[in-house]
């Protein structure tokens, strides 16, 4: 037997129904039969940023449960400057910016900072097609940098900052260039990804 639904030889009003199931809603025929349509994501335009999906106060607390030290790279940098027999103190609070590293007597302060949040190698074009929450991060985190290596300049002490990416790579030139620092030694190049922060002309 047919079913009632086959009796009309086509479409007539169709209606949104309400439904419980979570991934999607109901089309209505007249005849009260109903087939699923998929939910389509929202569109973006190219030339607008996009929005972050989240509220303040929930990107926030996303951001708190990211670990601010002991992360992976750093304890990798901490390993090889203990088999060197440098000594050094962690998350040094009495300095500016609290350095994820600081050899205290040396005057020597190393961040291990991410490459992506601190916006090393991140084009204005690529900056500005990010949500706008995203991109207004990681501006501020450059100010912020910026501000910190400024202010450990003023009290004398030699910045140097080190991605997480330039670990991965060579952590033993990344080193190296720590320890010349702290010998008050000349370093002729650095490895990608490592910068001795110099004050601005």
């Amino acid at each position: 037997m047919r079913s009632a639904c086959r009796r009309y030889a086509g479409w007539s009003r169709m209606r949104w129904a309400s439904s419980a199931e979570p991934r999607g809603r109901r089309w209505k025929r007249s005849c009260g039969c109903s087939t699923r349509v998929r939910r389509m994501p929202p569109s973006h335009s190219s030339s607008s940023p996009r929005r972050d999906p989240l509220t303040p106060e929930q990107r926030s607390a996303a951001m708190r449960r990211i670990r601010r030290k002991d992360t992976a790279p750093e304890l990798a940098l901490r390993r090889e400057l203990t088999r060197r027999g440098l000594r050094y103190r962690v998350d040094y609070a009495r300095a500016p910016g609290r350095p994820d590293v600081a050899l205290v007597g040396r005057r020597v302060a190393v961040f291990v900072d991410g490459e992506f949040w601190h916006g090393k190698k991140l084009s204005a074009e690529r900056l500005s097609e990010m949500p706008e929450y995203w991109r207004r991060k990681i501006e501020r985190n450059v100010e912020r940098d910026a501000r910190v290596n400024n202010e450990l300049h003023a009290l004398g002490w030699t910045v140097i900052r080190i991605t997480d990416r330039a670990i991965g790579r060579d952590l033993g030139g990344a080193v190296d260039v720590v320890e010349r620092a702290a010998a008050h030694l000349p370093v002729a190049t650095t490895p990608d990804g490592v910068d001795i922060c110099e004050l601005p002309s």
